[in-house]
């Protein structure tokens, strides 16, 4: 961690410092101390967004303007957040944040210049009782440090966006304890990725493993762009019991200019499955050890390195298809308990 307190590598976090690094920077930390391979990078700590914040409340209040919203006055809340939004984005960083983010970048980046992503990282994402994934943004393919400061800044505007706001307040989430933390990581090159979820997400099956990929960035099988490729693979045997290869007409690649761009897919690869099946053994193992350390079902986002052949795990989350219907009672307790008995035997009277 810096003296300031703002930035974090990921060796140095996990999850019991989600509340300064948020969902994202704590599973990328958990990962790595549990020798997963992730590309690496740091978080920009919550503490940089508070600042951030105090100098922009100097002006104006912003967390106080959203409580006062009522869940239901879509009007008023998209006006809200057009006004916080640009409030942010335009707002300069105060020096020591923007020194402390320059310094770190330099440091990832080393001699090279490289691409990043800059990904949002709430602090009451992937809990346990209510999730913002995906309500705020992420930027791939940043390729200056003046970008990734732009990007930090558009990251913590998205905590502002309608669907973040509508969610908080609907659920009536104090403001004062949502921040918003933002990972910088090296981004992958990738040939092929995609997500695996280490129980099937259709039938809740445990002693499966589920893998979605396809050409390129991940972004595009996320994004619901393309049809993935679909393996189902025993999760001990490593038997593929399903093998679905699609035909994958576009992939995301990086854009010359940063940033990323749908791109047609060759004829000669469109129907080509997108992993080996020595690759998907490989990731079977990956998923099991992820499975095994946080103890519970995971959905994991990865990635093959064009270049190295690496698998990469870009972020790890519990599974919430299936998870929740496991914890929920399969009866209702009857206030007396010889109504159980009662209603066995009232047919034989």
């Amino acid at each position: 961690m810096t003296p300031s307190g703002h930035i974090s590598w990921f060796a140095e976090i996990g999850l019991g410092d989600r509340p300064h690094v948020g969902g994202k920077g704590g599973s990328l930390g958990e990962l790595q101390r549990a020798g997963i391979a992730v590309p690496p990078g740091f978080v920009v700590r919550t503490s940089a967004f508070e600042r951030f914040l105090e100098e922009l409340e100097r002006t104006a209040p912003l967390r106080a303007r959203v409580e006062t919203l009522q869940p239901d006055d879509l009007p008023e809340i998209q006006a809200c957040s057009r006004d916080l939004r640009r409030r942010i984005e335009r707002a300069s960083l105060p020096a020591d944040v923007a020194a402390d983010i320059g310094s770190a970048h330099a440091t990832l980046a080393g001699d090279a210049c490289i691409a990043v992503a800059v990904r949002s990282s709430a602090t009451t994402e992937d809990a346990a009782d209510a999730s913002f994934a995906g309500l705020q943004d992420t930027f791939l393919w940043v390729t200056t440090p003046a970008d990734a400061l732009d990007r930090v800044r558009s990251c913590w505007a998205s905590l502002y966006s309608v669907e973040s706001i509508s969610y908080r307040r609907t659920r009536r989430f104090p403001e004062a304890g949502v921040a918003m933390a933002v990972v910088i990581q090296s981004m992958v090159d990738a040939r092929t990725a995609g997500v695996m979820f280490t129980r099937s997400p259709t039938t809740g099956d445990r002693s499966v493993i589920t893998v979605e990929s396809a050409w390129g960035l991940g972004s595009a099988v996320v994004g619901g762009e393309v049809t993935p490729d679909r393996w189902v693979i025993g999760k001990v045997t490593g038997e593929i019991s399903v093998r679905k290869i699609s035909d994958k007409a576009i992939e995301h690649a990086p854009a010359a200019g940063g940033g990323i761009e749908t791109v047609a897919v060759g004829e000669e690869r469109r129907r080509v499955a997108s992993m080996s099946d020595a690759e998907l053994q490989a990731l079977r193992l990956i998923g099991r050890r992820i499975e095994r350390h946080y103890g519970s079902a995971q959905d994991v986002e990865w990635a093959v390195d064009r270049h190295s052949g690496e698998i990469l795990v870009l972020q790890s989350r519990p599974e919430t298809v299936w998870s929740p219907k496991d914890a929920a009672p399969v009866a209702r307790p009857a206030e007396n308990p010889l109504t159980h008995v009662m209603s066995v035997f009232g047919g034989r009277r």
